[in-house]
């Protein structure tokens, strides 16, 4: 009875060995599988914030460029206005010094 009794334990032993073998294999399957989501997860995080970004860029590059034809047309149309001075006033100083001497 008692050998019967240790044989009950002891295959009640195994049974629990094996219960905390399967589960914890269970468990590192469950956080294997839960790293492998969270890895892809970061990844399609990444690849969707470089894709924003990207388009995020050439909205501003765009405007840049924009902004420079902009800046460079009214820069021309000044230094036309400023050349168109200049000449006006080298003629009327060269019909000054031309006047004077003559």
């Amino acid at each position: 009875m008692a050998s019967e009794s240790i044989k009950k334990i002891l295959e009640a032993e195994a049974a629990a060995n094996k219960k905390t073998a399967e589960t914890r294999q269970g468990c590192e399957e469950k956080i294997n599988n839960a790293a492998g989501s969270a890895a892809a997860a970061v990844q399609k995080k990444l690849g969707e914030a470089a894709a924003e970004s990207e388009k995020e860029r050439s909205n501003y590059l765009a405007k840049l460029a924009s902004y420079t034809e902009n800046a460079e047309k009214k820069c021309s149309k000044k230094l036309e206005e400023i050349s168109a001075a200049a000449e006006k006033n080298m003629n009327k100083a060269a019909d000054a010094i031309i006047a004077k001497y003559f």
